[in-house]
């Protein structure tokens, strides 16, 4: 007979081993057992904190990354019912997506599983994102910040228009950071954005500095 402790163990290793399945199943568990969400979202977390670790030390790679994100949202999904009306906490809100004119995806992925593992809400646009949508979101959620990503030469100029957008509203509270393939340091300081993320086991680290939470 399993107990509270043994399940927010097994919620850890689900995510940290990226087991879908017994994500899926332990949730129901704490669910039934009537474990506080709060409590085992925070478990998931960890687990996902491991998996950060593993990637960039190179010990895991990005299939099982995807892997592991998909075992934390699906675990999530089990704890939606008994959080509905709840205010569960959380580090900030994040608007991500990728520029207009591109279509990459995957290291967008990587990065908001890392951000909703550390404990941020993430709101994730998807891909071909014009500046408008990412200000119009912004202000409907309430963004602590903007994370967007080019991969090509020819789109990022669409981190630049963000940043031209966020000074015309005057949304001089909400901060930027971009990345991708022809993204570098040089860019994102030429255009005024806060930050430059090279890869997703990073960004955890990089929004917590912006936002001053240790």
């Amino acid at each position: 007979m399993k107990d509270k402790d043994d399940v927010l163990a097994l919620l850890k290793k689900a995510v940290g081993t990226w087991n879908i399945g017994l994500a899926i199943e332990t949730a129901k568990e704490a669910v039934a057992m009537g474990i506080d969400p709060t409590e085992a979202i925070e478990c998931l977390g960890q687990g996902m904190i491991g998996i950060s670790e593993a990637f960039n030390e190179g010990r895991i790679y990005l299939p099982q990354v995807l892997a592991a994100s998909q075992a934390m949202e699906d675990a999530i999904m089990e704890f939606e019912p008994v959080m509905a009306g709840k205010l569960m906490p959380s580090k900030g809100v994040v608007i991500i997506g990728t520029v207009q004119g591109d279509i990459h995806e995957i290291g967008k992925h990587v990065v908001t599983a890392f951000l909703r593992g550390a404990g941020y809400i993430v709101y994730d646009l998807g891909k071909d994102v014009p500046p408008e949508e990412f200000m119009a979101a912004a202000r409907e959620r309430g963004a602590d910040i903007i994370g967007a990503s080019a991969l090509m030469t020819t789109t990022l100029v669409g981190q630049k228009r963000i940043i031209e957008r966020l000074n015309e509203e005057k949304l001089f509270n909400i901060k930027t950071i971009f990345g991708g393939a022809c993204c570098t340091d040089r860019w994102v300081k030429d255009i005024g954005g806060d930050a430059y993320c090279a890869c997703g086991a990073e960004v955890v680290k990089k929004v917590n500095s912006l936002l001053l939470i240790r």
